[in-house]
Order: structure tokens, then C-alpha cells, then sequence
């Protein structure tokens, strides 16, 4: 079985995304503070959305981070996708 990243693991590493987006200290975030009060721009959402990407290969549209606008529930939301992603194709074997 594969080791994917659970919600834990997405929290802790979204946070640092943030931090250094925001140039502050991971302690001083909250995940449960929206991006846009974190003062995240849609430019840096969109490049979290590639970071996401190249760290993970999970795909997403742009709109995710304000579609699930805090840590908390991007992480959960990522968990959720990575769990989509690892499972078997129809038919695979």
C-alpha cells in the first residue's frame, strides 16, 4: 500500500507554505484564520495551488484555496483528494 500524506502531515506543510508566502513564523498562524485575513493574495494562492501540485501530483483548481479558505480545511479537503488519487483505477488489477 502506498504512504500517502494525511491531514497532519498536509497541515504542517501547508503552514510553512504560508509562512513563507506571508514572511512570518509558522507559530504565529492559525489554521483557522481564513488565507484572505492572512493576508494570501490570489497570486500566491495560485502558486500554493502549484506547489501543491509539484509536492504532492494532486491537481486542483485555482479556486481551492477559497473554496476551502482556511489551513485547516484546505488540509483536510487535500487529504480527502490524495485518498481519491490513490485508489485503483476501474478494472486495474
Amino acid at each position: 500500500m502506498e504512504n500517502r500524506p494525511d491531514e497532519a502531515e498536509f497541515r504542517a506543510w501547508l503552514l510553512a507554505r504560508l509562512g513563507e508566502y506571508l514572511e512570518r513564523p509558522v507559530e504565529d498562524l492559525d489554521t483557522a484564520v481564513p488565507f484572505a485575513e492572512s493576508g494570501l493574495d490570489s497570486v500566491a494562492a495560485l502558486s500554493l495551488c502549484g506547489d501543491i501540485e509539484d509536492a504532492y501530483g494532486l491537481v486542483l483548481e485555482p479556486t481551492v484555496v477559497w473554496d476551502h479558505p482556511t489551513v485547516a480545511a484546505l488540509s483536510r479537503h487535500l487529504c480527502a483528494c490524495a485518498a481519491v488519487a490513490a485508489r485503483p483505477a476501474p478494472g486495474a488489477h
